[in-house]
């Protein structure tokens, strides 16, 4: 940077003006780094392609949102661990524990503090309503196939229109409602002609789906005061060990003596220890990768995303386990994902329109 100097006389050359300070004639050019700077600044990776970078996450969030459907299949019906609720436990253990190490350690997002009773009472609904959720959907898949259940899964934008208008009385536009047509013949489709089809299963996939639903409506009415709004990491902070806690005296009475029985099957068998910290770790991975992908993207990115993985998720279940699947179901689940899409685009005309 070159400071303002004073010309002494007109078409004066200030370098060859002996009057000039010898300060003014200091031109501030950075020095040229050397081949060794240069070589350790790309080592320590400040030259990442940001789209790399996005690619990367993205990529990571489709293992973890995958792999954990896939490892609490394997855990619930393959392998013969049946505990549901135990299992739920030890994944909001595990994200309480990492969320901890992520935001007061590793600085991943400011911390966030509870600022009253009543926050805390509105965080502590959420959270019950999430155990619903989260406990449904994991018991699911002790009964019914994970393509079935990611099929069940994408009827969500369904129940929160439902919701939406029984909670807040908030209508939605005709061509919003027009497009849920299809996501709800999608499943109907898929049902009728699932070969592996489990009435309970079912029952209980739909409850963890309109539970899922639900709590998103409901964030939404809570935390609407600007100054109670929590991060989605920091909400994961301080909802993860509140359902633990409800989630242990559950277990134990519906599981019985869970956690004796998982060490009693540790001395026999020392991969259930590793099966269920590995779980429990990519559960946290996906709170994880929700928040960069939404963070480097966008929400509605991490929504169409949502609807790939989905689709994805199903081929990658079929492939692993072999589960039965016909024509009419796969017919079911690509009309169910097409009217997905469809809501999604109306929303965002609706959106724009009342703007």
């Amino acid at each position: 940077m070159v400071e303002a100097q004073t010309w002494t006389r007109r078409m004066s050359n200030p370098r060859l003006d002996s009057t000039v300070a010898a300060a003014d004639q200091v031109l501030d050019i950075p020095a040229t780094p050397t081949a060794e700077l240069k070589n350790s600044t790309y080592t320590a990776g400040s030259h990442v392609s940001p789209n790399f970078l996005t690619a990367v996450i993205i990529a990571s969030w489709f293992m973890s949102n995958i792999g954990v459907l896939l490892l609490n299949k394997y855990l619930l019906s393959f392998y013969g661990y049946r505990y549901p609720i135990f299992l739920t436990m030890l994944h909001m253990l595990s994200c309480a524990s990492y969320s901890h190490v992520a935001i007061n350690f590793l600085g991943i997002v400011p911390r966030q503090h509870i600022l009253s009773r009543k926050q805390l009472l509105k965080i502590l609904a959420l959270c019950v309503i999430f155990c619903f959720s989260v406990v449904c959907g994991n018991t699911s898949l002790r009964y019914i196939p994970v393509s079935f259940n990611q099929a069940i899964g994408a009827t969500t934008p369904f129940f929160t229109a439902i919701f939406a208008f029984l909670i807040t009385c908030k209508k939605e536009s005709a061509e919003v409602y027009f497009a849920l047509l299809p996501v709800v013949f999608g499943i109907v489709l898929a049902t009728n002609s699932e070969p592996l089809f489990n009435l309970f299963g079912f029952l209980v996939c739909i409850g963890s789906t309109s539970g899922r639903a639900l709590k998103s409506v409901v964030q939404g009415i809570l935390l609407t005061n600007e100054s109670e709004k929590l991060h989605s990491m920091n909400l994961l902070l301080y909802m993860a060990p509140m359902a633990a806690m409800i989630l242990l005296p559950f277990s134990l009475y519906i599981e019985g003596n869970v956690a004796g029985l998982t060490l009693e099957k540790a001395r026999t068998d020392s991969f259930i220890i590793f099966l269920l910290i590995g779980n429990a770790t990519v559960a946290y991975l996906v709170n994880l990768t929700n928040f960069l992908v939404t963070k480097h993207t966008s929400a509605l990115t991490l929504q169409v995303l949502g609807n790939a993985k989905a689709a994805l998720a199903a081929f990658v279940s079929v492939m692993v386990f072999r589960n039965p699947v016909t024509v009419m179901g796969i017919s079911g689940f690509a009309v169910t994902v097409m009217g997905v899409v469809l809501y999604s685009e109306a929303k965002k005309r609706s959106k724009v329109t009342t703007h």
